[in-house]
């Protein structure tokens, strides 16, 4: 009787257990199957799904930045930092090359001493493989069953993921896939962040830490909890040197070190050239121009859109390409790998000359001038009228305002939040301050600083070589390289001289230097006034009037020809904005934009011929595969000898006139053509200078044409801009590596034998000319 009682439970055991066993092969069958909710394909195992960063590249072949909703960039296994894969299997996952996606040891250990014995630190059972599965197809669980369920797909998903992939793969697609913090995803953008250095380049403990982050990225912060994070990468260690990696000694050394965290974000905000990379991705995502979705008063942006839409292949990219499947390329998750034409030598010291100049040296004499003003730092001459429009138009360009609109207040109760202080970190020269201060007073506060631009460019190729759109990207986000436009005041004028070297007059003709006045369609007159009367009367060579920006010559010039003619060369010369065909267009009163002018006196030192700025040279897809080529577009529209002589009569200002201070006080030997630029009021300062192999732009401005230093010295072009260009090119200079010397010469045209040696050629406007005094402001109630 016993026996049969025995047999009974015995059978019943077994029956037990194969209901037990069925039960899961049915299970796991059904998961399989994707009866129990998504499961990925074998198309979708073949190929996971991965937002990959776009990553742009200088021409000196440097990362430059990337454009990602997540901060990835792959690697393949090759690639793989040899402690990292070391530090990963150590202590993830010790049996990796021994299990096949599931690793019965580990699940008995979690089973007996985490599960039954309570042991939290016996650590987990799931594979890399497994966690793999989890990071490329779960979202968060939601509850602990909706997480157990999903525990089982992992089991499955990880059998799968074995079968179709190599252990190297697996090893590469968790390392690519694994999200850390600060945005920085995959390994190789963890090296980036958080010690500013390459993959390939990281030493045992900062793989180890990187590793030891992976467990619980935001509790172990560097940043944040040092200590701790520190405490993990040693442990870390340890397994290492169980796993026979590290050596005890090594051990030992190694974790008496500190962390030495070289925390880089890598963002849209920070880094090398953001004004370029934000207008590249600006032009890249562009839609084809629709007049319905620009304002009343952008009639001319609309033009130009539409123009660039036509001829710019790089103009809206992402709308004119299609991949392979018909859709559309994304610049933020397709991995794409543009190649750029700046350079990250240039940029660097474009960027620091521009802070240089503008931080040590103008903005200290500009607070110091507009100290104790009322409504500072605005002219004195501004009206309390002029002054609260211009203050109410800053708060409606603000995004607090669109947001307060948004929310439905009216104008008295937008203005009342506007002046309540709050928490907020405002920029400095000396580096971000942390303040408490109204949103009102921090729209007076950054009005305070003065603006710059500069952009550099190979005026053979078009290549942009350096890109630098304001003081300071986080804090100062208008760009005034291509989307800002001002008055462009005497860089102008060497546009009206070209007129005079087509028709054959050369640098040394002579002509009168008396008042020119022109009689207007209103029947009343105009006559250009100087600000002084040096030589005044006297006969006076074309190359001493552009030298030294007399009014009066290019006045002259003007009357030969016609003001349309103007507005036609500069056309011509790849001026799009608008101008109208007045006198006055030749003291320069007319907007342009920096990219605008930089570009039409590239076409002096590259010999009569026009070429527009080239930013991009190629697109590759992630795999190395070129997608899109481009190519200088170029125009030729001067001969050869008018280039010349343009470039001879640009020396002149170097060298005798209103740019003599790159000789002076600078000390540069190089062939430099040049030309200072100040508008009225000295609202704006401008310098462009040529050289063979560079052609380099700087405007510097306040934000508000009402915001300018009073004095005229300060306020000329051969004071705000042309240092900074001064300062950027003696780094240039400087570095060897870089192919651009002083050695450089313009080349002279065959058989070119006109005589460039003119008889004033050395005679300055006047002894405050020496000292870098500009001749080409002007003041005149026409304006």
């Amino acid at each position: 009787m016993e026996n049969k009682r025995l047999k009974k439970y015995i059978r019943w055991l077994y029956g037990l257990f194969f209901s037990f066993i069925g039960f899961f092969i049915l299970l796991f069958w059904l998961i399989s199957a994707g009866a129990l909710g998504f499961m990925p394909s074998f198309e979708e195992l073949e190929n996971p799904k991965t937002n990959l960063a776009t990553i742009l590249y200088t021409s000196d072949n440097q990362v430059l930045g990337k454009f990602f909703r997540e901060n990835r960039t792959n690697v393949t296994y090759e690639e793989l930092n040899p402690h990292v894969v070391n530090a990963l299997i150590s202590t993830e996952d010790i049996r990796f090359y021994r299990h096949s996606g599931i690793d019965a040891r580990g699940l008995a250990r979690v089973l007996f001493r985490t599960i039954i014995m309570g042991e939290k630190s016996s650590g987990g059972g799931s594979t890399i493989t497994q966690q793999l599965a989890k990071l490329l197809f779960h979202d968060p669980a939601r509850n602990i069953w909706q997480r157990s369920l999903q525990k089982l797909k992992e089991w499955v998903i990880a059998v799968k993921l074995e079968r179709s992939y190599t252990k190297q793969e697996i090893l590469t697609m968790y390392l690519n896939k694994a999200p850390f913090i600060y945005g920085a995803y995959g390994i190789e953008s963890a090296a980036s962040t958080f010690f500013s250095k390459p993959l390939d380049s990281l030493k045992v403990e900062e793989a180890a830490t990187l590793i030891g982050m992976l467990k619980n990225p935001a509790l172990y912060n560097p940043l944040r909890r040092p200590e701790l994070t520190q405490a993990r990468r040693n442990v870390v260690l340890s397994q290492m040197r169980k796993a026979r990696h590290l050596t005890k000694e090594e051990f030992d050394s190694l974790k008496m070190l500190p962390l030495e965290i070289r925390f880089q974000r890598d963002d849209h905000i920070h880094g090398l050239a953001p004004y370029f990379r934000e207008y590249l991705r600006i032009i890249l995502s562009a839609e084809k121009p629709d007049r319905k979705n620009y304002a009343s008063w952008q009639e001319q942006q609309f033009i130009e859109d539409s123009i660039a839409w036509l001829e710019d292949p790089l103009y809206g990219w992402v709308n004119k390409n299609l991949k392979s499947d018909g859709t559309k390329y994304d610049i933020y998750r397709d991995g794409l790998r543009i190649y750029t034409t700046i350079d990250s030598r240039l940029q660097q010291y474009a960027e620091k000359a521009l802070a240089q100049h503008l931080g040590e040296d103008l903005q200290p004499l500009f607070s110091k001038e507009k100290k104790g003003r009322t409504r500072a730092p605005f002219t004195k001459n501004i009206t309390q009228e002029q002054y609260e429009s211009i203050i109410n138009r800053a708060i409606r360009n603000s995004d607090r305002y669109r947001y307060l609109k948004q929310q439905n207040l009216e104008w008295d109760s937008i203005v009342a939040t506007f002046k309540k202080p709050v928490k907020m970190k405002v920029f400095s020269w000396q580096g971000d301050i942390d303040t408490i201060m109204s949103p009102l007073d921090s729209i007076h506060y950054y009005k305070t600083f003065l603006r710059a631009s500069l952009l550099s460019m190979d005026p053979q190729s078009g290549q942009v070589k350096a890109y630098v759109g304001g003081p300071n990207y986080q804090h100062f986000k208008y760009d005034m390289v291509s989307m800002g436009k001002r008055q462009v005041g005497s860089t102008i004028k060497p546009f009206v001289y070209t007129l005079a070297m087509q028709e054959g007059l050369t640098p040394c003709d002579m002509v009168p230097n008396i008042p020119q006045t022109f009689y207007l369609p209103t029947g009343q007159t105009w006559t250009p006034r100087n600000s002084g009367s040096a030589r005044a009367g006297e006969m006076v060579s074309l190359k001493w009037g552009l030298a030294n920006s007399n009014n009066n010559i290019t006045a002259w010039v003007l009357k030969q020809f016609n003001p349309q003619a103007v507005v036609n060369i500069c056309h011509e010369l790849g001026i799009k904005s608008p101008m109208d065909p007045v006198p006055s267009i030749v003291l320069g009163v007319s907007e342009f934009g920096l990219d605008e002018m930089v570009a039409a006196y590239c076409t002096f030192a590259n010999k009569g011929v026009h070429v527009k700025p080239l930013m991009v040279t190629r697109i590759e897809d992630r795999y190395g595969n070129v997608i899109s080529n481009f190519s200088p577009r170029k125009r030729e529209v001067l001969s050869e000898e008018t280039a010349f002589l343009m470039v001879n009569l640009l020396e002149g200002v170097i060298n005798q006139g209103t740019g003599i201070r790159l000789r002076l006080k600078y000390r540069f030997n190089a062939q430099i053509g040049g030309k200072t630029g100040t508008t009225q009021n000295h609202s704006d300062g401008w310098f462009i200078g040529l050289t063979p192999h560079l052609v380099t732009g700087v405007w510097v401005g306040g934000e508000d044409r009402d915001i300018h230093f009073d004095n005229l010295y300060y306020g000329q072009g051969a004071n705000m801009a042309l240092p900074i260009w001064a300062l950027y090119m003696k780094q240039v200079y400087e570095d060897e590596k870089i192919l651009i010397t002083e050695e450089d010469r313009f080349e002279e045209p065959a058989n070119f034998n006109i005589n460039l040696e003119c008889p004033d050629e050395n005679i300055p406007a006047n002894e405050e000319q020496l000292e870098g005094g500009d001749q080409e402001f002007y003041e005149d109630e026409f304006f």
